[in-house]
C-alpha cells in the first residue's frame, strides 16, 4: 500500500518508519526538506514531497501535525488530493499554554473535537482518528508485559476504518472501534490522561487497554 505522511516532527517519522518496516511504499510531505534530511539518510527507500505531493501519492495518508496547524496542512494537501481516501487523523488540539497539575489545556470543547472540524473543512475526505493517545516511541510494534495494548478509532466510513485497523494490526495494536466522528470528542481527550503521569512523575512508557468481560 502506498502511504502519505503529513508532517515532519517525530510522530510523523515514526509513523513513517514503521510503514516502512511494514513494507509499504512511504512519502513524508512536508514545507522544508530540511527537516526530514536525518530521516532521509536513515531510510533511503522513503520519499519525500510537497503536503500535495504526498496526498496524492498516498492510498491512505496520515495527518501528523500540531493540532493548530492541521487546517493549514489539510490546504496545502489539497481536498482534491485527498478526496475518497482514509486520512488518520493523529492530531489532539493542545492549546498554547501551560498544563494545569499535568492537565492539558484544549482549545476545543467537548461538544465539538478536532477532527469533526477536519470532516466538516473537507467533506469527501474519509477521517479516521488514531494514534493520538500514546507516545511516538510506541506507536509501532508496542511491546507491554501485559500483551497488545488498545488503540481507539472512530470516523464516519467503515471501509476506511477497516483499512486503518488492518494497518492497525501489522503494527501490533489492539483496535476498538468507537463509532462515528462525534466519538473524537471523548478520544482525542485521552491525550490528556495519557500525557499526566509524563507531567507529574516523567512517565511516558504507558498505553491503555480495554479489558473486555468474558460472554
Amino acid at each position: 500500500m502506498k502511504i502519505g505522511v503529513l508532517g515532519s516532527g517525530d510522530v510523523a517519522k515514526a509513523l513513517a518508519s514503521g510503514f516502512l518496516q511494514h513494507g509499504h511504499e512511504t512519502m513524508v510531505g512536508t514545507r522544508d526538506k530540511q527537516k526530514l534530511a536525518q530521516w532521509a539518510g536513515d531510510h533511503p527507500q522513503g520519499r519525500i514531497g510537497s503536503f500535495a505531493e504526498t496526498a496524492a501519492f498516498g492510498d491512505v495518508v496520515v495527518l501528523a501535525v500540531k493540532g493548530d496547524a492541521a487546517a493549514a496542512v489539510l490546504d496545502a494537501a489539497g481536498a482534491a488530493n485527498l478526496a475518497g481516501k482514509p486520512v488518520i487523523d493523529t492530531t489532539n488540539p493542545i492549546a498554547d499554554a501551560p498544563p494545569d497539575n499535568g492537565v492539558l489545556k484544549f482549545f476545543t470543547n467537548l461538544d465539538d473535537s478536532l477532527m469533526e472540524q477536519h470532516q466538516r473543512q473537507f467533506s469527501g475526505v474519509h477521517f479516521v482518528k488514531a494514534f493520538n493517545s500514546v507516545g511516538n516511541n510506541r506507536m509501532v510494534n508496542p511491546q507491554f508485559a501485559d500483551g497488545k495494548p488498545t488503540m481507539f478509532i472512530c470516523g464516519n466510513d467503515a471501509a476506511a476504518k477497516q483499512t486503518v485497523s488492518d494497518l492497525l494490526d501489522q503494527f501490533g495494536w489492539d483496535v476498538a472501534d468507537m463509532g462515528k466522528a462525534e466519538a473524537a470528542r471523548a478520544i482525542e481527550p485521552l491525550c490528556m490522561l495519557w500525557c499526566i503521569p509524563g507531567f507529574l512523575r516523567n512517565e511516558w512508557s504507558h498505553a491503555f487497554k480495554l479489558l473486555r468481560a468474558n460472554a
